[in-house]
């Protein structure tokens, strides 16, 4: 793993305490404010304020142990990145419909059994591979950011807020928001790796100020105790087979987030990614569906990778899984602290609208990188393109997917889910057809440079493969050619076959004639200025630089030369 440029500590560096800390408050702060979700279903299965305490100590407790595990594995289950867990809208929505038709007991046992499909998913995802190729992972890194971004827009106009926007709460949010940016992009150190932490601070505290830090959660924290042990009295747990369906959809749909968020977490720590690496996305996504089977045992909804994290980590490039440790050991001690937590889920909406939205367009781009940095034919086009369409749908036609019959209505709940199940079937259908082994036949007499280009640049495109091994590829067969020609005088034309696995790209070139010489050993200049000889071994040798590997061969007049890239 090469660590970018852009990180200031890597995965497995580590920062000095302060930092480490530091930024563990900065991310913790961001993330408490999804302590909401299991605050919402609480209210909505009638909990008392007592009972609604314990849920959230509990909840953070799991938080802390689902970022730790995630970062520090144990045996298969973890991604080994600093990957923070989150309670999810994914299973919002679910939740209240099973709290109004069985109370919490049912919200409970029905998380037990997401996680455990997400469980089951995880452990067959490195055999998914050839469907999940690295323009979708791409795509879902977009679709992440794209989804970030519309929540956090949300937050900060106050669309769907219970209280309506003032001018005084936009001005806050727009304020924090501009400190943000100009922290990070015209300052560097410290300022730069906790401008979010310092963005949301300020916004706080000029909220506080203003008086528009208030409502019915001021009145439960002042209320709450100092110190509190977290009670069990409201657990209990039952199942419903009528809503199995549903909580298996959002059991996938938090799959495809968790291995877009690791696949993003693989990317964000590795200058030199170009796939995901599937056995830490199945190690992630199984912790994730461990997290929300541990939610449910205690008593809260479903989890997932924290967007919100990815984008943060992103923009101030500090990725050590050290500070996993400093998130873990924050929220459980949050979890016997209720009124210090309390105050922490009442960060203003339009300061955390505004986090998101900054946060997001690190993730936007992310995405788009890697989506570019492959070759895309009208397949892969297709299905980039209509799962982004379907994926925008979901927010702008909300009413429309709404009305829909109970039973569709779970595929059609959440952007990227919706996205991410279209791209994955699309792909899988556009695989039909496409053939891994192409041939074509180059006339020694009229060598046709462009045609040479235009094949491997049409397979490359078909196959998505990436474009730097591609055009080098090109190149590498265009001199090949051009050299057999002028050294070997191949009797007939010569015969080009290519494939591709995913893994390599192979390009063997045949012709009848003699064999080429390829030496492992540059030519001396004296032997290059004596002979053709001397010229000829320099071309060889220059072709077996081009590629990783070479091999050549020689049969009953037939000459092979194979080339082999690693992709």
């Amino acid at each position: 793993m090469k660590k970018p440029a852009t990180l200031v500590y890597g995965s497995d560096d580590r920062p000095p305490l302060g930092v480490t800390v530091l930024t563990g408050i900065q991310h913790a702060g961001m993330n408490a404010i999804f302590l909401l979700f299991p605050l919402l279903v609480s209210r909505e299965g009638g909990l008392s304020a007592h009972q609604i305490g314990d849920v959230l100590s509990l909840a953070m407790i799991v938080m802390a142990a689902a970022t730790v595990i995630q970062a520090y594995p144990l045996g298969p289950v973890g991604a080994r990145l600093f990957c923070p867990a989150i309670y999810s809208a994914i299973y919002l929505g679910p939740s209240l419909a099973a709290v109004k038709a069985g109370g919490m007991p049912l919200v409970f046992g029905m998380t037990i059994f997401a996680g455990v499909v997400e469980c089951a998913l995880a452990r067959i995802l490195p055999f998914l591979r050839p469907i999940f190729p690295p323009e979708v992972a791409g795509l879902i890194i977009l679709l992440i950011g794209l989804t970030n971004g519309t929540i956090g827009v949300r937050n900060l106009l106050g669309i769907g807020a219970a209280q309506p926007l003032t001018a005084v709460d936009l001005t806050i949010g727009l304020a924090s928001f501009a400190v943000m940016i100009v922290l990070n992009v015209w300052t560097k150190g410290l300022s730069r790796v906790f401008c979010g932490l310092i963005g949301i601070a300020l916004g706080y505290v000029a909220a506080a100020a203003l008086g528009r830090v208030g409502g019915a959660n001021v009145q439960a924290l002042t209320e709450a105790p100092l110190v509190n042990l977290p009670g069990f009295a409201h657990l209990g747990w039952s199942f419903d087979a009528a809503f199995a369906i549903t909580f298996a959809v959002a059991a996938v749909s938090a799959t495809t987030k968790a291995m877009g968020a690791v696949t993003s977490y693989q990317k964000l720590n590795d200058a030199a990614w170009v796939r995901p690496n599937m056995r830490s996305v199945s190690g992630g996504v199984l912790a994730d569906g461990l997290a929300t089977v541990g939610a449910g045992l205690f008593g809260s909804i479903g989890m997932n990778p924290s967007a919100s994290s990815l984008g943060l980590t992103t923009a101030t490039g500090v990725s050590s899984r050290r500070v996993a440790l400093a998130i873990g050991g924050i929220f459980a001690l949050l979890a016997f602290l209720p009124n210090v937590a309390m105050t922490v889920a009442l960060i203003p909406r339009p300061v955390i609208g505004a986090a998101l939205v900054f946060t997001a367009a690190f993730i936007l781009v992310s995405g788009l990188e890697v989506i570019t940095s492959r070759m895309l034919d009208a397949r892969r086009a297709l299905v980039i393109g209509v799962a982004l369409v379907a994926a925008v749908s979901i927010d702008v036609f909300p009413a429309f997917f709404a009305g829909l019959p109970t039973g569709l209505r779970p595929f059609f709940n959440n952007a990227l889910a919706f996205g991410t199940l279209v791209a994955l079937v699309l792909n899988a259908v556009f695989r039909i057809g496409v053939r891994r082994r192409q041939r074509m036949a180059v006339d020694p007499a009229r060598i046709d440079a462009d045609a040479v280009h235009d094949f491997m640049g049409a397979q490359g495109a078909a196959w998505g493969a990436r474009r730097d091994v591609i055009d080098r590829a090109s190149f590498n067969l265009t001199q090949s050619i051009e050299t057999i020609v002028d050294s070997c005088a191949p009797e007939g034309p010569l015969e080009v076959e290519a494939s591709f696995d995913e893994f390599n790209i192979d390009l063997r070139v045949s012709y009848t004639g003699a064999p080429l010489e390829l030496p492992d050993r540059r030519p001396s200049n004296e032997e290059i200025m004596a002979s053709e000889d001397g010229q000829r071994k320099l071309a060889g040798f220059m072709l077996r630089r081009y590629a990783d590997r070479v091999n050549a061969g020689h049969k009953a007049g037939r000459s092979t030369i194979l080339f082999h890239f690693d992709h």
